[in-house]
């Protein structure tokens, strides 16, 4: 900011009034961004945004990870070349229907 009270102000009035008229402008349109940027509605749009961003985030990294997962258990259960590894389906598939039949007895006795 310059000092007004040593320079003399050499401006014409018509160019004052256009210098008010062009800040007067400005700070409307100031006025009116910051008016938008409070409103309650901008607010809670740009709140969703972030969520659902979040969101996206969350459920990419949980896709790449069970895929990864899947991935994993397919090379312990498939060879290379497709065919299954019975020496390590029927294990896992005995343990998978011991536990279904645990949880039907668990499931049935607090029933009666």
């Amino acid at each position: 900011m310059t000092d007004t009270s040593s320079t003399p102000d050499t401006r014409t009035p018509a160019e004052i009034e256009a210098d008010i008229k062009r800040r007067r402008e400005t700070l409307a349109e100031t006025l009116d961004e910051i008016g938008v940027r409070v409103h309650p509605k901008t607010i809670v749009g740009d709140a969703k945004a972030k969520v659902v961003s979040n969101i996206d985030h969350t459920l990419g990294r949980a896709y790449v990870g069970v895929n990864r997962a899947v991935s994993e258990v397919k090379g312990q259960l498939v060879t290379e070349e497709g065919a299954p590894r019975l020496e390590r389906i029927v294990p896992v598939a005995l343990v998978v229907v011991g536990v279904v039949g645990l949880l039907a007895l668990g499931s049935r006795r607090r029933r009666a």
